[in-house]
């Protein structure tokens, strides 16, 4: 048989090492055989081979022809232009040696065209006999190289492909009913797979509708193994990785697909995927101008019963044309804070539900999703025919059934919303969105972000933060409540022009409704942050009690000086004050830069992890480090922060653009250098957030 091999890579050798070398290189490979259970004659074949090659390379006349035979192969092949396989060396073994060949190929670092070989070679007519010790090493040759292939294609994130040599390899295996360890082996190295089989698949053009749908089912598989999204029955795929592999899933999903799935889930008894479902079908109803999508995502989440979703109700019913039950929802749902910031916004009502509306569509709800680029632009919504068809038909429906004598009840019952749903005292705080998308596109098909590598998690994901009601996964730690909006929508709206609406739609929506107020509406003064709502009296945040955060503050005038605190002469850590100033939070950030690069380097880091930053990054950052561990690399990482910009601030939160001189090297136990970020500059956006009396880095992506 032939082996795709030379005689410098069977012995591990370079073209230009001298003959002494070569015959040290030779007792090297011998001292060194491999250990995992072949026979006595496949070992004894391997070492026969060796010393072949070694002969012939420490001889200078037969190895001056091999050169000049290799030097005429190589020249064949660049010559070659029709495409066959020309100018590539082989060598010749006898078929008594054919598994030792073998053996040889894969050390030499490739396990791919081992496996391939060996499969043959337990195929009829060639298969060896039943039993005999090379039907044994054939078996096992294969089980190593297959896993040899599968792990050389995961590492060049090639995930489909890693799991097709796998399912192979199984297969054979238990045709033959050999190598049950092996197999064994296999079948977790395939299971470890699913999650970066779900983002390759995913991640193909949508015209590549099988794949795709095999990426769904095997979505599908993951959630269900885990026991829903609630669940934590996968202990290999904890909630701290699986939260933010879910987070990037959402890129890859069109909307109709993502309605599909969730409501699938929620037909399970999900709750979080009944509310999932709801915002799926609310922003392509919106993008899509179907106001009937909308009435579905309405219906649905009001139906669910959940705790906290008022806010999200009075959007839904004032973009179906429903102001008074939209405004009702949407008192019940707010606290004396928000109420007030509402009431900031303009003389008329409809001011701060209209900002509120527009925010919540921007940050939470049109993001998220493949087949999705739409503003919210309420005016063109309003403007739309289709819309003002529907709302007429609407309106003339509810004229028709409403009764003699309508039930003493309030505005938000008798548009059909629930009237027991609970205060917004309970709901829980959330560190931003576990399930919003962000991942950036590869770069290639196939050619994915690791799913599970800190760097990439956390560099990349925009914080769209939805404020899920009522629905934290167990080791969510408790952060930002929904009404905390990023921005001011005051500022939002005071950017756009006067909105105008038909007067068939003003007509229909009733006089002073949404189409003349949006007509004749005053500008709100800029500078009104949208307020934070009280915290709980105590959160737990990472298994500690604190205090709670403190409340809002009192709004100042328009055009009066906002009173500055006095910063502390230098910067101490952990962050305390109650509004620490630019040159505090970039000593928390540099701070944060230290102590991961020193963990990734396997030091101790000057200030722990979790005094800086919120637990989802250091579980990130820990799992890479142990990562690198398990596989004897090390990792250098350069970062030092060239400029420093608070972009936003609440009491509770606060964002700041960062541009960074970074670089990063990852090297193997004998310093070898396995991949690198050259030297160059980034531009980050970093979060941070208040944690009872703390300041920590709650998350961080690139800034557009």
């Amino acid at each position: 048989m032939e082996l795709p091999i030379d005689h410098f890579r069977l012995l591990g050798v370079s073209p230009a090492t001298d003959g002494q070398t070569v015959l040290r290189a030779l007792q090297q490979r011998l001292d060194r055989a491999p250990d995992q259970g072949f026979t006595h004659e496949t070992l004894q074949a391997r070492a026969d081979l060796l010393r072949s090659s070694a002969d012939l390379l420490s001889d200078d006349r037969r190895r001056s022809a091999y050169e000049a035979e290799l030097t005429a192969l190589s020249a064949e092949g660049e010559a070659g232009s029709d495409g066959a396989q020309t100018g590539i060396p082989a060598l010749e073994i006898p078929n008594s040696k054919e598994v030792g060949g073998l053996l040889l190929l894969m050390e030499a670092g490739q396990p791919q065209e081992a496996f391939e070989k060996a499969s043959r070679g337990l195929q009829p007519p060639q298969a060896p006999a039943l039993g005999s010790s090379r039907e044994a090493d054939l078996a096992l040759l294969a089980g190593l190289a297959c896993q040899g292939a599968a792990e050389d294609y995961r590492q060049q994130r090639r995930y489909e492909a890693a799991a097709r040599v796998l399912q192979q390899g199984l297969q054979l295996l238990q045709r033959m009913g050999q190598q049950p360890e092996q197999r064994r082996r296999l079948e977790l190295a395939l299971d470890a797979l699913l999650p970066y089989r779900v983002l390759d698949l995913l991640s193909r053009d949508l015209s590549a509708s099988l794949e795709r749908n095999e990426g769904l089912q095997l979505l599908e598989q993951l959630v269900r193994r885990r026991g829903g999204l609630e669940g934590e029955a996968d202990t290999a795929f904890p909630a701290s990785e699986f939260q933010p592999f879910f987070k990037q899933i959402r890129q890859f999903l069109t909307a109709q697909e993502q309605v599909d799935l969730f409501s699938r889930w929620a037909e399970a008894g999900s709750p979080l995927a009944d509310f999932l479902a709801s915002i799926a079908l609310t922003a392509s109803g919106f993008a899509r101008r179907k106001p009937e999508r909308l009435q579905a995502a309405y219906e649905r989440l009001a139906a669910s019963g959940q705790a906290g979703v008022e806010p999200f109700l009075a959007c839904q019913q004032l973009l179906l044309g429903q102001i008074e039950p939209a405004q009702a929802l949407f008192e019940q749902g707010s606290d004396p804070a928000l109420r007030q910031w509402a009431a900031e916004q303009g003389e008329e009502p409809l001011a701060g539900l209209c900002a509120y509306c527009r925010d919540w569509l921007e940050r939470e709800v049109l993001p998220g999703f493949r087949d999705i680029e739409a503003d919210p632009d309420l005016e063109a919504w309003f403007a739309d025919r289709d819309v003002q068809v529907y709302v007429e038909q609407q309106d003339r429906r509810r004229a028709r059934s409403a009764p003699l004598h309508p039930p003493d009840t309030a505005a938000a019952a008798a548009a059909g919303a629930p009237t027991t749903l609970d205060s917004l005292d309970t709901l829980p705080q959330w560190p931003g969105d576990p399930l919003a998308s962000g991942l950036v596109e590869p770069s290639q098909p196939g050619a994915l972000a690791d799913p599970l590598e800190p760097e990439q998690d956390e560099e990349d994901w925009p914080d769209l933060g939805l404020r899920w009601p009522s629905l934290a996964w167990p080791d969510l730690q408790l952060g930002e409540r929904w009404a905390q909006l990023r921005g001011s929508a005051a500022e939002l709206l005071a950017e756009r022009p006067s909105w105008a609406l038909p007067l068939a739609m003003a007509v229909t929506l009733g006089g002073v409704g949404i189409g003349g107020w949006l007509a004749l509406r005053p500008k709100p003064e800029r500078g009104q942050p949208i307020p934070v709502l009280p915290a709980p009296e105590s959160t737990t945040q990472g298994g500690a009690e604190t205090a709670a955060p403190e409340g809002p503050k009192p709004a100042t005038s328009p055009g009066a000086a906002a009173p500055t605190p006095a910063a502390p002469a230098s910067p101490s850590l952990p962050l305390t004050v109650a509004e620490p100033n630019a040159d505090q939070l970039q000593a928390l950030l540099e701070a944060w830069l230290a102590a991961k690069a020193a963990v990734l380097a396997g030091a101790t880091p000057e200030h722990p992890l979790p005094q800086l930053a919120r637990s989802a990054l250091v579980g990130n950052v820990e799992s890479q480090q142990r990562q690198n561990a398990s596989r004897g690399e090390n990792e250098t990482v350069t970062a030092e922060v060239r400029n420093f910009s608070v972009t936003s601030q609440t009491p509770q939160r606060i964002e700041a653009e960062v541009t960074l001189r970074y670089s990063d090297a990852r090297k193997d136990a004998g310093g070898k250098l396995i991949a690198s970020t050259p030297e160059g500059e980034r531009r980050n956006t970093y979060v941070f957030a208040r944690d009872g009396q703390t300041w920590h880095l709650a998350a961080f992506r690139a800034s557009r």
